[in-house]
């Protein structure tokens, strides 16, 4: 699978990735620092990756803008939430929700919610 980091992404999500055998890139260390969140959206589109974000944002983006996408993972969860954590969630996601990638996935500390467009 093919994933692109925003930059307010942990890197270590990067290197957990990695280690699974996933293409990774990440904003501010593939791309230029500081990108539009609509750059970032249409980068990830272009080169078919499943952008992981903490940005709402682009909710805004796909569902009232209705800008194309290839799948985002939003983990909508505590400032406190540590990188480990959104791991174990991440992979909790990779195993439940593998086939829905390509839709918008919010990822709680309770369940996982799959947008998908109406």
């Amino acid at each position: 699978m093919r994933f692109l980091l925003d930059e307010n992404a942990e890197f270590r999500i990067a290197h957990f990735l990695h280690s699974e055998g996933h293409d990774v890139t990440a904003v501010a260390h593939d791309y230029p620092h500081a990108l539009a969140d609509t750059e970032v959206l249409r980068i990830a589109e272009i080169e078919r990756r499943v952008l992981i974000t903490n940005d709402r944002d682009f909710g805004e983006l796909i569902f009232l803008n209705r800008l194309p996408h290839a799948g985002v993972i939003y983990f909508r969860l505590r400032l406190s939430t540590t990188a480990d954590d959104k791991i174990a969630r991440l992979r909790e996601v990779l195993s439940t929700h593998g086939q829905e990638l390509d839709q918008f996935l919010v990822v709680t500390e309770r369940n996982v919610r799959v947008r998908t467009y109406r």
